[in-house]
Order: C-alpha cells, then sequence, then structure tokens
C-alpha cells in the first residue's frame, strides 16, 4: 500500500522520518518514546506542510508517538487542507471532499497502524484545525478527542449530527485577528452537536505557542486522570 519518498526529491535528515506516501494522504511516523502511549495526529496550518507542528507536539507528549499528516491542497510553496476564496471564506465541495477522504484515510489507518482511536488524539493548527472539526460534523464518531488551535467554523451548511462522547479543547489567541472573532462559535456549534467542548484563550496573535501547549498538556492529563479513576474499581 505505500511507497517510500521524502517529499523534496533529496535525502531527509536522520531525525525525520521518512515520509510514507498512501493512496490518500502522505504522513510521518515518528515512534513514542516508551510503548503503549497516546498517539497524537497532527494537522498542519497553511502554506506549510507536515513537520511544522511537531515540535509543538513534543511539548504537549514528550513520550508520544506522533503521526503527521501533509494536506494535499498546494498554497505559496506549501500545503493546505482545502481550497479557500478569502482568509474566512472556503470551497465547500473542497471541504467535504477532502473531509471525507481524510475519514477514509484515517479509518484505513486504524487498521493499517494499529491505531486505537479512543486514545488518538487529533491536533489541528488553523486550517487543519479546521479540517478536524468538519471531519467531526460531517463524519462523525471517528475523532473522538480533539484539540483545535485558531480555529473557526468552515461549513455554510451545518449537518445536524451526534457528538456524544467526543472530547474537544478549542484554544482560542486573545490577539487573533484572523480567526479570533469566530472561534467562540465554532466551540458553541459543537457543543451543540452534543461534543464536551472546553473553550480556552491564550495571550498571543493566530501564531501558536509555549501557552498552547501547557493548556494542552493540562487538559489531557484531567482526561487522563479521569479515564483511570473511571477504570478503577471502588474499595
Amino acid at each position: 500500500m505505500q511507497k517510500h519518498d521524502d517529499g523534496k526529491g533529496g535525502g531527509i535528515p536522520l531525525e525525520t522520518p521518512e515520509l510514507l506516501v498512501e493512496e490518500a494522504f502522505a504522513y510521518r511516523l515518528y515512534p513514542a518514546e516508551y510503548p503503549g502511549g497516546r498517539r497524537l495526529v497532527l494537522l498542519h496550518g497553511s502554506g506549510v506542510d507536515e513537520t511544522t507542528l511537531v515540535p509543538l507536539a513534543r511539548q504537549i507528549g514528550p513520550d508520544d508517538a506522533l503521526i503527521a499528516v501533509r494536506g494535499r491542497i498546494p498554497q505559496e510553496g506549501g500545503m493546505r487542507w482545502f481550497a479557500r476564496i478569502t482568509p474566512t471564506r472556503f470551497d465547500q465541495k473542497s471541504i467535504r471532499s477532502e473531509a471525507a477522504d481524510f475519514a477514509d484515510f484515517i479509518a484505513e489507518m486504524s487498521f493499517a497502524e494499529r491505531l486505537d482511536l479512543s486514545r488518538t488524539v487529533f491536533l489541528g493548527y488553523s486550517n487543519g484545525a479546521n479540517l478536524i472539526s468538519s471531519a467531526m460534523l460531517l463524519h462523525p464518531g471517528l475523532i473522538r478527542q480533539a484539540i483545535l488551535l485558531r480555529a473557526m467554523p468552515v461549513l455554510d451548511e451545518t449537518p445536524v449530527t451526534n457528538l456524544a462522547g467526543t472530547r474537544i479543547l478549542v484554544i482560542g489567541g486573545a490577539a487573533d485577528e484572523t480567526y479570533g472573532q469566530y472561534t467562540p462559535a465554532l466551540a458553541d456549534l459543537l457543543e451543540r452537536q452534543g461534543a464536551g467542548v472546553e473553550a480556552q484563550t491564550v495571550p498571543l496573535g493566530h501564531e501558536f505557542g509555549a501557552e498552547d501547549a501547557a493548556a494542552a498538556r493540562r487538559w489531557l492529563g484531567e482526561r487522563d486522570a479521569h479515564r483511570a479513576g473511571t477504570a478503577s474499581p471502588k474499595p
């Protein structure tokens, strides 16, 4: 199913895993420090590639395995996840097509890479976060935990769906002039569809930083503690 390529026509640094090119999406696998840990699936922002979220993900989960996926729509020498019309208006056909293919890709990968989707967290930034939220709304039940950085609603017509059991952290930037005013609407939308949503604002603009990593670590720690407490038998 897979062939190998570096994505640039040349060699890649030893510390960077090779790019795996699958029928739908290309991605890199960063192994966990210890077996049995969490998996983070990374969806980058616009005009870059799959490696850009890796440093942030390492701050969030130093021991976690990372699956860094590359968007398929070219933009300014990099890639994005679906076509845009303006910075805040998007091609609806492209959103739905890319979200459907990404959902199929995740379903296939959960088998090929032995992913436990109940322990897999999807981390997206900007356009990548918008693809994650669209995939959740259009294909519910597949993505069960997500951290969305600098995101906004992008679907002109939102289907009525059931996101019960889905847990989402939405982090907006207090000085984000691109999506800041729209981020609360996304949190409200996902909550109305039944998801458990926590919304936070960090003192940043549209860029991400250490404040996002700290918020994500705390949220994941609370999720892990809750899961452990639920699994523990009562005395």
